[in-house]
């Protein structure tokens, strides 16, 4: 079944040159179709219509297009209600692990999302809860980690009803998606992104503390000083000493539109 497109919006990596005539190209595309185009930046095309992030939050759209790399990707997932599909153009980014392959012309793709070409990729999403205000989406990851750099807290980590409370500088829960950002980095594994689990993972721990693969139920944070709690690298929350901080699963899943092949995306992307 063919998606039926009414409204879209397009969402565009800030003051890039190559996203913006990314851009421009796919709206001029769509309003040949008679299609109602959302914008959060200015493109200079006729019947476009500029929206704030905050009001186009609020506009039932069909579909979004995400033109950049990685961080417009993640800034797109949080714009958009529920679960509205996403096609991520790798255009002015860098390694774009999210974003469909570059492999064909823009012409070319647009007329297999056109003509039903194309597969959606579900992927799971997190949410934070500071004792009880929440905070997220998060398609990648949740940082927690501490404010104050000259002294180490005790971060308690409390799931399945199991808490392990060590020093350290910080703890990262991450989605599957987010197993090739920061992560990876930490030396933790890459999880094949359609899994329905998380990865918890200490930020240099006075201990050794392994990193864990769970079935996501929810996980309970609390630090012995301040710490900030980042959302996908872009969002930053403050947390006092002995907050309670939920980490639970968002309820609606991101959805990408895809035209590539199936497989495990994210080694390919890294080059593996």
């Amino acid at each position: 079944m063919v998606l039926q497109i009414n409204n879209a919006a397009i969402i565009t990596k800030i003051k890039n040159t190559l996203a913006k005539d990314a851009a421009r190209y796919i709206a001029k595309f769509l309003d040949k179709k008679k299609i109602k185009i959302f914008s959060v930046e200015p493109l200079d095309v006729n019947n476009i219509h500029l929206v704030k992030p905050a009001k186009l939050m609020n506009i039932d759209l069909d579909l979004v297009f995400a033109i950049g790399g990685d961080g417009t990707t993640l800034r797109a997932f949080r714009m958009i209600r529920k679960s509205t599909p996403v096609f991520s153009l790798n255009i002015g980014g860098t390694k774009g692990i999210l974003a469909e392959a570059n492999t064909k012309p823009i012409e070319e793709q647009l007329k297999d999302i056109f003509n039903g070409n194309y597969f959606y990729d579900k992927r799971l999403r997190l949410q934070a809860h500071i004792d009880g205000k929440m905070m997220g989406a998060a398609l990648n990851d949740i940082v927690i980690t501490r404010t104050n750099l000259t002294k180490t807290p005790t971060i308690t980590i409390n799931v399945f009803e199991y808490p392990v409370s060590q020093k350290m500088d910080g703890v990262i829960i991450s989605t599957p998606t987010g197993s090739t950002g920061h992560a990876l980095s930490l030396g933790g594994p890459i999880v094949h992104e359609n899994m329905n689990c998380v990865m918890i993972l200490p930020i240099a721990p006075v201990n050794k503390t392994p990193a864990l693969i769970l079935e996501l139920k929810d996980i309970v944070i609390s630090s012995s000083d301040s710490s900030k709690i980042i959302i996908d690298g872009q969002q930053v929350y403050d947390s006092r000493s002995k907050n309670y901080i939920t980490i639970s699963k968002y309820p609606y899943d991101g959805i990408f539109l895809r035209i590539g092949k199936r497989g495990i995306r994210q080694l390919e992307k890294l080059g593996f």
